[in-house]
């Protein structure tokens, strides 16, 4: 829980030094507002699913168009088996951008837009510096994966090579 805050704490920082504006949005961000309701809250029905499906920020670009998303941080750049559940609640409920950082191999921030699994049955993602909209300096971008090495990769994984 710990590496998937400080994963969507860069994304927020990155965008906002990209000149983007960034709300926090998202489940954890309400979810104390619901506590005193929890008793008549069902979190399995409909409206339950779509709570539980808030991404995590609105990103507002540069020209004022907002966009949801979803920050997801994973080890390795593959899905989980519990992912595809929740792609489909956010596709279904926000159709949302997903952002996943991961700290095994560049580029650490990829991007999907739904929908995020293709024919294969794997994500469907590219390099965040591609979404052109936010604007993103590459010079920033790089320190910003310099980060994610430094605080996100486990001790033992051996020294980024870098070409």
């Amino acid at each position: 829980m710990l590496k998937g805050r400080m994963a969507e704490t860069l994304f927020e920082e990155l965008m906002r030094q990209s000149g983007n504006i960034v709300y926090r949005f998202g489940y954890e961000a309400i979810v104390q507002n619901l506590t005193q309701l929890e008793e008549k809250f069902d979190r399995y029905s409909e409206v339950g699913e779509r709570i539980r499906a808030i991404p995590d920020f609105i990103v507002i670009d540069r020209k004022g168009k907002p966009d949801f998303v979803e920050v997801k941080f994973r080890w390795k750049p593959e899905l989980h088996q519990n992912d595809y559940k929740m792609l489909e609640g956010i596709e279904k409920f926000w159709n949302a951008k997903v952002v996943f950082v991961n700290c095994w191999v560049a580029p650490y921030f990829r991007i999907a837009d739904p929908p995020y699994i293709g024919e294969n049955k794997k994500l469907v993602a590219r390099p965040l510096l591609e979404e052109k909209e936010w604007k993103i300096d590459k010079k920033l971008y790089d320190e910003y994966e310099e980060l994610v090495h430094k605080y996100l990769t486990p001790t033992l994984i051996p020294a980024r090579n870098k070409n």
